[in-house]
């Protein structure tokens, strides 16, 4: 097996953002880890897709939340080449309710996925890429929210505090590793029609709220990919501890 010389972890792939995510940079010429926890059959679709389309790519099952799950991840993407990138796209949330409805379970699942998983993944990305241990480099990108400048009152604060920890683990870290060739960015997404909003309990929550936002639209999830494969490629050599936010002027 030749083993691919730019591969890009990608969590949560298998839908919405992190699978446009997949599917560009596999055009781009990446080889792509599509990671999935649950639903095996979307993350194999964007992984066929992608070699279909004369790309690499391959499905790995891993819990973000998961320690030994993550290593086993990365453990996969060393099988395909050399790592390159991580997107930490992977992110949970739960139905709307105010902070006096939120219990300590779903404030553990939370955190859990949405702020330790990120954590995890890049520790392992930076044993890899840290030049000061023998790697050639390389990005990483945080997908936050702009839940975590606005706080998400009413909705989920949980959520929003999750991913405010993300914005300070980018900023500490793209100091931490600057020295040895490794940016890391964030992006942070506003309204975008993707399925996590069903998750919360309301499908049609973008048009809802589209009337709020200086563009008067939602988001597509190509615009968020767009965003983080600048990040990860050299036109932004020389940006770390960046945040775009993909938010439509909100």
């Amino acid at each position: 097996m030749t083993l691919h010389p730019s591969v890009v972890v990608i969590t949560g792939a298998g839908r919405g953002i992190g699978a446009e995510t997949a599917r560009r940079a596999a055009a781009r010429g990446h080889a792509v880890c599509v990671n999935y926890r649950h639903d095996a059959e979307a993350a194999e679709a964007v992984a066929a897709a992608i070699r279909a389309g004369g790309g690499t790519a391959r499905a790995v099952q891993a819990d973000v939340a998961r320690a030994d799950d993550v290593a086993r991840l990365f453990a996969a993407a060393d099988a395909m080449g050399t790592l390159a990138a991580l997107v930490n796209n992977a992110g949970v949330l739960a139905r709307q309710a105010r902070m006096e409805d939120i219990d300590g379970d779903r404030l553990q699942r939370v955190f859990a996925t949405n702020t330790i998983g990120p954590m995890l993944c890049a520790r392992q990305a930076v044993l890899r890429m840290s030049t000061a241990r023998g790697g050639r480099g390389g990005g990483i990108v945080n997908v936050s929210s702009v839940a975590a400048r606005t706080g998400s009152p009413g909705e989920y604060v949980d959520y929003a505090a999750s991913k405010g920890a993300i914005d300070t683990f980018t900023r500490g870290l793209a100091a931490e590793v600057a020295a040895q060739g490794i940016r890391v960015n964030a992006v942070r997404p506003g309204f975008v029609h993707t399925g996590i909003h069903a998750d919360g309990g309301e499908p049609g929550r973008v048009a809802r709220l589209a009337p709020s936002i200086p563009m008067r639209r939602g988001g597509e999830p190509g615009e968020v990919a767009e965003a983080i494969l600048w990040l990860l490629s050299p036109a932004a050599s020389y940006c770390t501890g960046t945040f775009i936010d993909v938010a439509g002027g909100r």
